[in-house]
């Protein structure tokens, strides 16, 4: 460009025109910075807000036929149960949840699901309502809003994946990994799960810590907020931007596919966008999984 042309904005300009074209769009570099800041999710007592989700399905499968575990970790104290199933249908579901959860730890007053269907039904709702318990689904393609629960799922696969011999034998191994979890410190609360729910460690009589693990944890939240917010690139979006969605189709495929309307902006970083012609998509999408469209 600078053989035999200039102008004083032929820098900008020549950048401008680049990212106005379809393919460089497209095919451009997905974003990994966050564009919001981190919403954190706060428990003030033991068993007020319960997370679930399910690990699987797991192969290979279980000596009993069980090939997925339902997973379900406390907020506040990080006290995590677990069942294995050969299918978490929405019975099991429903019935692990009034069992299991109700009748041992009583009326929670928030549950919060992942998006998929077993756990995200009619069933499910009308035993929330029965008990007068909220529940929230996190946002698709974003496991981490669900956070807590997705490090349970994690512990509790390297747990069991340390102690199985013919990889067969995991449900076997599941107690095993529960224990190990549930006495093991927190770095979130700074006290084990064991402690908070019943104020003592396993064979140690010692006194109360529910109330510095409260102190404890707003302080690691609040380290752990600023430590993210120095990552953050503010991204804003507002009705009728054009924007591309990221396109998860794999290898080969573009990165990113669209344009599309953006419909309505919520100021927790969710959006409902709409095709060209007006019609809508299924699901919202997380600030994370767009960016802008130039024209």
């Amino acid at each position: 460009m600078r053989f035999g042309y200039y102008w004083s904005t032929i820098e900008e300009d020549c950048i401008s025109y680049a990212k106005k074209r379809h393919k460089c769009q497209i095919y451009g570099d997905k974003i990994h910075v966050p564009p919001s800041p981190l919403h954190v999710m706060t428990s003030l007592w033991p068993f007020s807000i319960w997370g679930m989700d399910v690990i699987g399905l797991i192969s290979p499968k279980a000596s009993n036929g069980h090939r997925s575990i339902f997973v379900v970790i406390d907020y506040f104290t990080k006290w995590v149960e677990v069942a294995s199933y050969a299918n978490v249908t929405k019975s099991a579901v429903n019935k692990f949840l009034k069992k299991e959860i109700i009748c041992r730890y009583g009326m929670s007053e928030r549950i919060i699901f992942d998006n998929a269907l077993k756990l995200n039904n009619s069933t499910i709702s009308e035993a929330c309502s029965q008990f007068k318990i909220k529940h929230h689904n996190s946002s698709p393609y974003r496991p981490k809003m669900n956070g807590a629960v997705e490090a349970a799922n994690k512990n509790i696969k390297k747990i069991v994946g340390k102690m199985t011999k013919t990889y067969k034998d995991w449900h076997e191994k599941l107690p095993f990994a529960l224990y190990a979890h549930r006495t093991f410190v927190r770095t979130s609360t700074g006290a084990t799960p064991f402690y908070l729910v019943y104020g003592m460690e396993v064979l140690n009589l010692i006194e109360e810590k529910r109330l510095k693990a409260v102190r404890h944890g707003q302080m690691y939240q609040k380290r752990i907020m600023r430590a993210y917010k120095k990552t953050v690139c503010p991204k804003e979006f507002h009705e009728r931007d054009l924007v591309w969605e990221k396109d998860f189709r794999g290898k080969w495929m573009p990165n990113w596919e669209g344009p599309y309307i953006v419909k309505k902006a919520f100021s927790g970083g969710a959006l409902v966008l709409t095709e060209m012609d007006g019609k809508s998509l299924p699901n919202p999408v997380n600030l994370d999984s767009v960016k802008k469209y130039f024209t």
